[in-house]
């Protein structure tokens, strides 16, 4: 049965409705053979006969295995219609809901101002955020249709499209009272390989990969992917972190910033799946994305 598809159980609804093959064709735009030849297809998949086809002039009637499909049958038929309605609201622009991916650090900095300007302009509509740690699970849930949108890094995979967002440098976050926090100058990858590092949980992920292509094992004192946990156990003088500047508190008189050279920085975009077709709501979202990276850009060349 995983093998039927939806208009071979439409086909069973209309016969079943019409009690005649002709009257099921004309309903659903078919010739009466192709009718027929669904139905076949049907009650092969099933193993049994779903129709009694009476020779003459007399109605069609459905077996009691019939029935028993033809409820299957209408639940998925009336499904597909609600997905049809639903697809016509969103191509209308009528859709009361924007599913749109993100990570922790977009949440914090970016999304904020994202979601003030979009209601601004699209109050008839409500952002639903779907949060990961990791761009796997975003993307995961953008090739399965559960979000339209997400932020996500930069990349190459030819099913997704995008819009560039920001680019986000990597920097050392130190102890405030730290000699490397007033140094005055980029941390180079040798001084931060002989640091105690809080790291993120997956080791390829973050400096750690590029530590170890330059022949430098990283001495990790504690892992977690919570930015929040991170500057705290900095502050508190566990350890140094190498992270993306999004995920940094600016206002924390605990920690300092120090640049570090040699860390190719982090390209954030907000990406869909290319086969889809934007939303008018997702498409405002977009733009929103836009006008808010120009300004958080502004921002961080003044700081």
């Amino acid at each position: 049965m995983l093998g039927v598809e939806i208009r071979h159980l439409a086909a069973l609804e209309a016969v079943a409705d019409l009690r005649s093959f002709a009257a099921a064709a004309r309903r659903l735009g078919y010739s009466q053979s192709a009718v027929s030849q669904q139905i076949a297809t049907l009650e092969r998949a099933a193993g049994v006969r779903l129709l009694d086809r009476p020779v003459g002039t007399r109605r069609v009637t459905v077996t009691e295995a019939g029935e028993r499909l033809l409820r299957h049958a209408r639940r998925a038929a009336d499904a597909m219609r609600a997905a049809e309605a639903d697809l016509r609201a969103l191509a209308e622009g009528e859709a009361g809901t924007l599913r749109v991916g993100t990570f922790p650090s977009a949440a914090v900095r970016l999304l904020p101002r994202v979601v003030r300007d979009f209601l601004a302009r699209r109050p008839d509509v409500e952002i639903r955020l779907v949060e990961a740690a990791y761009d796997d699970e975003l993307v995961r849930r953008l090739h399965a249709g559960e979000i339209e949108l997400s932020f996500t890094r930069q990349t190459d995979d030819p099913s997704l499209a995008s819009v560039h967002v920001v680019t986000d440098p990597y920097v050392l976050l130190a102890p405030a009272g730290a000699p490397l926090a007033g140094g005055g100058r980029p941390v180079r990858l040798r001084e931060v390989g002989s640091l105690p590092l809080i790291a993120y949980r997956r080791p390829d992920d973050g400096v750690e990969p590029v530590l170890r292509a330059r022949g430098i094992e990283p001495e990790v004192v504690f892992r977690t992917d919570e930015s929040g946990a991170v500057q705290g156990l900095v502050a508190a003088g566990v350890g140094y972190a190498v992270v993306p500047r999004l995920t940094v508190d600016p206002a924390d008189p605990a920690t300092r910033v120090v640049e570090v050279a040699g860390i190719p920085p982090r390209e954030i975009a907000l990406a869909w799946h290319a086969d889809r077709t934007l939303s008018p709501a997702a498409r405002v979202f977009v733009e929103v994305v836009g006008d808010a990276a120009e300004q958080l850009a502004r921002a961080e060349s003044r700081s």
